[in-house]
Parts: C-alpha cells; sequence; structure tokens
C-alpha cells in the first residue's frame, strides 16, 4: 500500500515537504486554533484515505503529544486506512528505568501509547541507554529507529581536515564509531577516522563532568564532539573545555538534535567551539544535515513496496 499523503503542522512544513516531495505525495497541513483557556482544536483534511503519513517531532512534547492523540484518531475517522508517524526526535525515552520507588518509566509508556495510535513509528536516534532496540517497548516490528551517526560523520570529514571525532561517554561508543567508519568511507579511506570517547559523570540535570580518555593526544587536533543530542549543552561545553586546555587546536560540534535549551547554544560559542551543526530533525538555526533522505528510503523500502 503506498502513502496517499504526508500531514504536518506549520512550524514543520519544510522538512514534512521535503519529504513529502521526495516520496512524490501531496503535503497537507493540519490546522491548529488555541482556545484562551489553552484547549486546541484541529482541523485535518476532510477526506483521507490508504497510508497517511503523520510528521510530527516530539522537541517541547507535551503539548505534541495532545496533538497526536487527538489527530491520529480523528485521520482515522476520516478515512486513513493505515497511519504511519515520522517523529525525528521522540520525547521521554531518556527516562528508562524508576531509580526511586513509584517512578514512572516514561520510556515503556509514551511508546506504548504511540504504538496504539500508529501503525509504524519511524524516529532518528532515539535516546536509549538500557535496551536495544524499540521492539523492547512497542510491538514488534512497530518502532522503526534509524540512525544519522553516518551522516554526521560523512560531514564533519568534508568539514574538518583530519580531524578527530570524540564522543561524550562511553554509550556513545558504537554510534561514534559508526560516524567515524562512514566518514572515513565519504573520503574514501578504508580505515575509520580517529576516534575516541569520554567518561561522563552526571550529579543533576545541569551539573555534568566529563573525563578525557587517558593519554589521547589532542595537542594540534581539530576535534569534532559528536553527539545524539544537545539538551542544556552542559556535556559538550564540559568537553569543550577540556579539549581546548589539553591543545586542540579547535572544537566543532556535531548533534543529531539540537535541543539547546535556553542559553546552551551562546554558552558552547562563548566556550570557544568554532562550528555547531545538527540535523534537521529538530529544526534550529545550526541545521546542517538533512535526515529526508534517510527517511524517504526507509518509507519506500518498508511501507510503500
Amino acid at each position: 500500500m503506498t502513502i496517499s499523503q504526508v500531514l504536518a503542522f506549520d512550524d514543520e512544513q519544510a522538512p514534512a515537504g521535503a519529504l513529502a516531495r521526495t516520496l512524490g505525495v501531496p503535503l497537507a497541513l493540519i490546522g491548529r486554533h488555541r482556545f484562551p483557556d489553552g484547549e486546541i482544536r484541529l482541523r485535518l483534511p476532510a477526506a483521507l484515505h490508504g497510508s497517511v503519513l503523520i510528521w510530527r517531532g516530539l522537541q517541547q512534547p507535551n503539548e505534541k503529544l495532545v496533538e497526536l492523540l487527538i489527530g491520529a484518531p480523528s485521520a482515522r475517522e476520516l478515512g486513513a486506512q493505515r497511519l504511519l508517524l515520522v517523529s525525528p526526535y521522540l520525547a521521554y525515552m531518556r527516562q528508562d528505568i524508576a531509580f526511586t520507588p513509584g517512578e514512572s518509566v516514561s520510556q515503556r509508556h509514551i511508546a506504548r501509547l504511540l504504538a496504539q495510535h500508529f501503525d509504524a513509528v519511524i524516529t532518528v536516534d532515539p535516546h536509549l541507554h538500557r535496551i536495544a532496540s524499540l521492539d523492547e517497548v512497542m510491538p514488534a516490528g512497530r518502532g522503526v529507529s534509524l540512525s544519522a551517526a553516518g551522516l554526521l560523520g560523512a560531514w564533519a570529514a568534508r568539514q574538518v581536515r583530519d580531524v578527530l571525532l570524540l564522543g561524550p561517554d562511553e554509550e556513545s561508543a558504537p554510534w561514534v564509531r559508526c560516524a567515524a567508519r562512514d566518514g572515513a568511507t565519504a573520503l574514501g579511506r578504508p580505515q575509520p577516522l580517529d576516534h575516541a570517547c569520554c567518561v561522563k559523570q552526571r550529579s543533576g540535570d545541569r551539573d555534568v563532568r566529563v573525563t578525557l580518555p587517558p593519554g589521547l593526544a589532542l595537542q594540534g587536533r581539530a576535534v569534532v564532539l559528536i553527539d545524539d543530542i544537545a539538551s542544556t549543552g552542559r556535556t559538550l561545553l564540559d568537553a569543550t573545555r577540556q579539549c581546548l586546555e589539553g591543545g586542540a587546536a579547535s572544537v566543532d560540534v556535531a548533534v543529531t538534535h539540537a535541543l539547546f535549551v535556553g542559553d546552551a547554544h551562546t554558552l558552547l560559542r562563548q566556550a570557544g567551539v568554532r562550528h555547531i551543526w545538527s540535523t534537521d530533525c529538530v529544526p534550529h538555526a545550526s541545521n546542517a544535515v538533512s535526515v529526508v533522505p534517510l527517511l524517504a528510503e526507509i518509507v519506500r523500502d518498508k511501507f510503500m513496496s
């Protein structure tokens, strides 16, 4: 069954429109009206059919989740037979364990909630720590997880000569290895780019300490800090300071999800970061790498054949 239409909200019209054009299907916008008391009213196309793809990233997630909880059943009432959600940034994936009695494991509940309303959920670099795939929190095959690591690695390799890719913590190691491999491929080299990972200790939302790998030679090196998400930016900020103090010639940042809460982006630039690059998973001034071709490929392969 082919995709009949892409639906999106006006704040994500650009990337959703690019996906629709790549797939060769029409784009329509979901209209929103906010009442004085904060409730919202949605307006979808009056007649839908076949498989409908909804693009909604879940940065600033709470209101957007309500939009999806209203929009998805409405789309089915209007004729959609199958619903696909493209959510390049999938919120609440970091809360994956109860650290204290009674604490909600939001990852599990949000994933299952979305799976109830959508036949498939396609996302990019979900922040999974203690599970291997979305299959562990969604019905098997319902969650489709892609990675932008290779795209960012290739971008960094083309922008920075003799680059050293540095991940912020041990958990990023597989992700950084992928970036190093695909970055080398982009340059036609057989061996991965130089890469390493730091050790991170987090004491609070904005209290982070990064330890550089022992014996890492930074003098004169061009470092690109590469990560899946930049939220408060404190991890990247501490890593930047240590790299520059260790003699790095330059520090750039490449991330999949450019949340950059509050003054995070400004503080990184003030700390000496030269360039900040991100994918368009989250609309931001730093967007430099598009995930639309990656998303279009998986949609064609899995849902339009």
